[in-house]
């Protein structure tokens, strides 16, 4: 009779290195590990021969950087969804697609369950078991952080060393991190204490703003229908877009974040971000939408927008109200066309210029000088039909005051 199967979310780090052998100690299972490609920068291939040898039968490396950024980055960019007005959520937005994808090879494998290396403290057990409840509520989910005796990051190396597995661990950076095509994040050790100012080594990505060229760089960004398709005029594949924004804001000292952000689990946690291309793409998208989006929908659009980082950060990716939302977003989208220029100098990233076939900015209205487009006598009526209801009130206050 053929073991039952599980499929493991494997990164190749310490955590789902031993997770391989528990799993097989503890459930007798046959191991089938995933690896997920969404632009972490590290060749994925050596993990094929380090995933059998830990004791997987098989493993698939899965290259999904396309389908992050087309399916999940460039919906919310375009949501302008920004969690607690920081976060650009780039490993938000990449669980629900790994998820998604254990998801389908459980399905081709016929394995009975799923298994993930996210801690109890964490948001990214949520992210990972609601996309799949979500998808497939007949999988069992398997969570040993959740189960398993071990406690700490010194009985987990020990665990692996004594079975021979390779420790993946470096005292020279001592942060848990978490990279892909979006961002770098950084958590743990000395960044524990909101006091402390982040070290410059800390950053991997992002050349520290002090250190940055003393000369500023400008990129013009092509944007149709709210998504991003040139720069300085050439077009870009969308994994291609991402990568040279990141390079260009990355040597400026763009996309710096520090913050200490609501987990939803119910703690509070400090983190670092890199996320340079991204921190120019909402910021050029932003100054795109308040030349083409009206009062009224920019204004609601904000709120929508809050949101819509809430459902990411929180893993309800695949949920009504997330589609629901898009769906609006999408139909806001229909003219935020145009090209935005940002000036990049370290560490800041600012508007330099905007403009779109469907400006709805009128010089003839907006203007200072001598016009005759708008009769400045129209806005006597206007106030007093706005204001009648402050007016009302004071005669009553007046009048109460009096008796």
């Amino acid at each position: 009779m053929s073991k039952e199967k599980v499929v493991l979310a494997y990164s190749g780090g310490l955590d789902t290195s031993i997770i391989i052998p528990w799993l097989k100690e503890n459930y007798d299972y046959e191991v089938i590990a995933v690896a997920v490609d969404v632009g972490q920068g590290e060749e994925l291939e050596p993990l094929r021969e380090k995933a059998i040898k830990t004791g997987a039968s098989k493993i698939y490396i899965e290259d999904l950087k396309k389908e992050f950024v087309e399916d999940f980055i460039f919906p919310t960019l375009k949501a302008g969804a920004i969690y607690e007005g920081k976060y650009l959520l780039g490993t938000s937005m990449a669980r629900p697609l790994i998820a998604k994808r254990l998801v389908e090879i459980a399905e081709a494998e016929g394995a009975q369950a799923i298994a993930h290396g996210a801690t109890g403290k964490g948001n990214d057990q949520v992210r990972f078991e609601l996309t799949i409840k979500a998808l497939n509520p007949h999988i069992k989910i398997i969570a040993p952080w959740r189960i398993w005796d071990i406690k700490s990051r010194d009985e987990e190396i020990e665990y692996a060393q004594k079975r021979g597995i390779p420790v993946p661990v470096t005292k020279e950076h001592p942060y848990s991190m978490d990279r892909n095509l979006w961002h770098l994040s950084h958590e743990g050790s000395d960044l524990e204490d909101p006091w402390n100012e982040p070290k410059d080594d800390v950053y991997l990505i992002i050349t520290p703003p002090n250190k940055a060229p003393d000369k500023p760089t400008y990129v013009e960004i092509g944007f149709e229908q709210g998504t991003p398709k040139t720069i300085n005029g050439q077009a870009y594949d969308s994994v291609e877009l991402i990568e040279e924004l990141n390079r260009l804001g990355a040597q400026n000292g763009v996309g710096i974040t520090d913050m200490v952000e609501n987990r939803l689990v119910g703690m509070k946690s400090r983190g670092i971000y890199e996320t340079p291309g991204g921190t120019i793409l909402y910021l050029a998208h932003r100054e795109l939408e308040s030349l083409t989006l009206d009062r009224q929908t920019a204004h609601y659009k904000e709120m929508i927008a809050t949101k819509f980082a809430e459902l990411v950060y929180d893993g309800c990716w695949y949920t009504p109200l997330r589609e629901a939302l898009s769906a609006f977003v999408d139909s806001t989208q229909q003219t935020v066309t145009g090209t935005v220029r940002m000036k990049l100098y370290k560490g800041n990233c600012s508007p330099a210029g905007v403009k779109s076939d469907y400006s709805l900015y009128d010089v003839d209205l907006a203007t200072f000088g001598e016009e005759d487009v708008y009769n400045q006598k129209d806005a006597e009526g206007f106030i007093n039909l706005f204001g009648l209801p402050l007016k009302v009130r004071a005669l009553m206050m007046e009048r109460n005051k009096k008796s």
